[in-house]
């Protein structure tokens, strides 16, 4: 492949996620008063993040009982309201030890 083809793809990318951002400011001039529609676009973001890390969080380990495990510390943990970096090392460290102790056995 060259690099006209790269530079075309950067450009359709570039114009789609333009446009995707650029439609609704154009189309919805007024307040949105709908509870259900607010609500919803509020949560948006939080729902395609999830789509795209839980899937990501048990294939990113050699095995599905550490990637449970560390998934268990880092929801655990956020849910008592621990900080990101916490959550992150914790479930990370929590990964390792699983797998380290899998190999010996």
């Amino acid at each position: 492949m060259n690099n006209s083809h790269y530079i075309l793809y950067t450009l359709v990318m570039a114009a789609v996620t333009y446009l995707i951002r650029m439609l609704p400011l154009v189309f919805i001039r007024r307040k949105i008063e709908s509870r259900f529609l607010r609500s919803f676009l509020y949560y948006i973001p939080y729902a395609v993040l999830g789509a795209m890390t839980f899937p990501a969080i048990f294939y990113s380990t050699s095995g599905m009982i550490s990637a449970a495990v560390g998934c268990a510390v880092a929801v655990i943990l956020a849910w008592f309201g621990r900080g990101l970096m916490t959550v992150a090392t914790s479930a990370c460290a929590a990964v390792f030890i699983v797998e380290a102790i899998l190999t010996l056995l």
